[in-house]
């Protein structure tokens, strides 16, 4: 009877002994298996945001579509073209300056268009600048109008590859102008702010995008565009580390009506979201930009905060002149006899 007592009493010290230790294994165990859990976790919200936080569909802005109605596109100059570096052949088109305003050589500016857009819609603009004695090149850019793929780049920074690409196949011996409107203006700055800045000698800026969260900035761009935000931050985390693969994907959608996105560029992948304007740092491109900088805009803009524009790049840095053309809207600013008049000027400024 003593035996089998104490056989039980060891039996039972021993099992309490195992459970005892047993218990910092189980600690270690869940200590170890935290960070996998995490991590898994965060892989699958970040694939849920690529997979499904994208654009949403926006209503129509009428501001913005509307304007073109009644513009008369007949004087459009045929299209031409020339070879990028990866062999894709651009559009662009050329409107010769008049002969009795044009100095020899005369000023060439090189016209980029808005979001979603094309070289078509800033007609009325280069017909006023080249009236003015300006050679005026306006460009189809990559992702736009006759240019590859609508809504995609290759990469982030093939568009500036694509100016150079103009410059060279397209020479020009007299000097040049950069000008870009809305989205174009903020790349406008992006290509000022670079190490390719000196291929031109002056940039004008109309109605600038700057980023999201600059001053100027107003929600969703007055209504313009639709951003997947949770997609947005997720490409973003993944190019840091250098993973592109997804940046196909579509992160922008712009408030087009039906028969406008037709012919324009309903959306953008992440790459041509990235690459269509300033830098994340819109700041340094204001401060690294050497050259001679303009801003004009409409003083009723709709899209962004035009009274903002001069402190914003003053705060930064860089003190430039910025004319608010009065009673003018955000695409009025390339429509309006007044304002396209003032945008000559600011070019010979």
């Amino acid at each position: 009877m003593l035996l089998i007592s104490a056989a039980t009493l060891a039996l039972l010290a021993t099992t309490t002994t195992l459970s005892q230790s047993s218990k910092p294994l189980r600690h270690r165990l869940v200590i170890m298996l935290i960070p996998l859990i995490v991590l898994t976790v965060c892989l699958a919200a970040l694939a849920a945001a690529i997979a499904w936080g994208g654009p949403k569909d926006i209503t129509p802005l009428a501001s913005v579509n509307t304007p073109f109605d009644g513009v008369d596109f007949s004087g459009v100059p045929p299209a031409q073209r020339y070879t990028a570096r990866d062999g894709t052949a651009l559009a662009w088109y050329a409107y010769a300056p008049a002969s009795d305003a044009a100095s020899t050589p005369p000023r060439r500016v090189v016209l980029v268009h808005g979001s979603s857009s094309r070289a078509r819609s800033t007609h009325v603009l280069a017909q006023a600048l080249a009236a003015q004695g300006f050679a005026v090149a306006t460009l189809d850019m990559r992702g736009h109008g006759e240019s590859g793929p609508r809504g995609q780049v290759a990469y982030i920074g093939q568009m500036e590859d694509d100016v150079e690409d103009f410059v060279r196949a397209v020479p020009h011996a007299g000097p040049q102008t950069l000008m870009g409107f809305s989205a174009g203006g903020g790349f406008a700055l992006r290509f000022a702010g670079s190490d390719r800045q000196a291929l031109f000698d002056r940039y004008v800026l109309l109605s600038p995008f700057l980023h999201q969260d600059a001053p100027t900035a107003r929600p969703d761009s007055g209504g313009w565009a639709s951003a997947g935000v949770p997609r947005l931050i997720a490409l973003t985390l993944l190019n840091r580390v250098g993973i592109t693969q997804w940046n196909h994907l579509p992160v922008l959608r712009f408030a087009l009506d039906e028969a406008s996105a037709a012919n324009l560029t309903p959306s953008y992948s992440f790459a041509l979201a990235m690459n269509f304007r300033p830098h994340s740092d819109y700041e340094a491109d204001i401060r690294n930009a050497r050259g001679k900088v303009c801003i004009v805009a409409g003083q009723n803009d709709e899209l962004f905060y035009a009274d903002r524009l001069a402190d914003t790049f003053a705060k930064a840095g860089k003190s430039v002149p910025v004319t608010l053309v009065p009673g003018v809207n955000h695409i009025g600013l390339t429509l309006d006899a007044t304002a396209v008049r003032t945008v000559a000027l600011a070019c010979n400024g």
